[in-house]
């Protein structure tokens, strides 16, 4: 696999369980991010991400998702990757569920370092094989052998 995804932290990829709901899988890659020092209010996080999937699903189609925010309390930069093997309903534009989701959470002012990250995965993403090796995967050490 190409390492157009190799810029993603170990500690911040998550596989999503079976039975969970978007907001299971949203709560978990917030949680994962929160303990990322980059986060400064993880409550203001969790607000914001929420606030940005009530106006419109970040379900892409094609089994991604991005949800993202830019907001004042993320120093750096940062995404959340989560692997559901068995989906999750995002009330996707194509009505189908999700298998990777991308949480991203940039600082207020960093709109083109949000939109190159945001290139490279969905470039990597785009193509097939890959997206379908991620989405296999059914552990954490899976997904970090891939990227």
């Amino acid at each position: 696999m190409s390492n157009k995804l190799d810029f993603i932290e170990a500690s911040q990829v998550r596989i999503i369980p079976a039975d969970a709901s978007k907001h299971d899988a949203l709560d978990l890659l917030i949680a994962v991010l929160c303990r990322n020092p980059v986060i400064t209010d993880c409550e203001a996080l969790r607000k914001a991400v929420y606030e940005r999937e009530a106006v419109q699903s970040t379900g892409l189609g094609s089994g991604i998702a991005v949800p993202h925010v830019r907001i004042p309390e993320v120093s750096e930069p940062t995404l959340a990757l989560g692997i559901a093997p068995d989906g999750v309903d995002f009330a996707s534009l194509d009505n189908r569920p999700v298998h990777i989701i991308v949480l991203f959470a940039t600082p207020a002012d960093a709109e083109k370092t949000y939109l190159s990250m945001l290139a490279r995965v969905m470039v990597a993403l785009r193509n097939r094989n890959t997206f379908s090796a991620l989405a296999s995967c059914r552990t954490v050490e899976d997904v970090l052998a891939l990227l």
